[in-house]
């Protein structure tokens, strides 16, 4: 089976050596996402507005490999400090619904661009 690495236009390039997804016999590999919107401009001002742009950035993803949001099959969410998890996990439920992925938090010192949270996953191809 072949593997595809994407690297959608709709959000940030790579500053790395890595692609921001990797399909490969119908599963997408979604590498960790910062809040970072298409320019690479940090977006900072809420935990709520962070967890939106990672998960919107996820999304773009997981489009562009035929998949979405609702075929996420584990998730990892990394906070900064363990006390903005009431928030995360409001705004990650509004977003997800219905859709109940294993899921995983990992509090964590810092990020990159002083961001707050950071967030990859696995999700199945449509």
């Amino acid at each position: 089976m072949p593997i595809e690495f994407l690297s959608p236009d709709t959000i940030v390039k790579p500053k790395g050596h890595y692609s921001p997804g990797v399909v490969h016999n119908g599963i997408v590999y979604v590498s960790g996402q910062l809040p970072l919107d298409v320019n690479g401009t940090p977006v900072l001002t809420t935990i709520k507005e962070q967890v939106t742009q990672c998960m919107y950035n996820v999304e773009q993803i997981l489009l562009a490999a035929g998949s979405d949001l609702h075929h996420i099959l584990k998730v990892s969410i990394f906070v900064s400090d363990i006390a903005h998890w009431p928030e995360v996990n409001e705004t990650f439920s509004a977003i997800m619904v219905n859709h109940k992925p294993a899921r995983i938090i990992v509090p964590c010192k810092e990020f990159n661009y002083g961001a707050a949270v950071e967030i990859e996953c696995i999700a199945a191809v449509k």
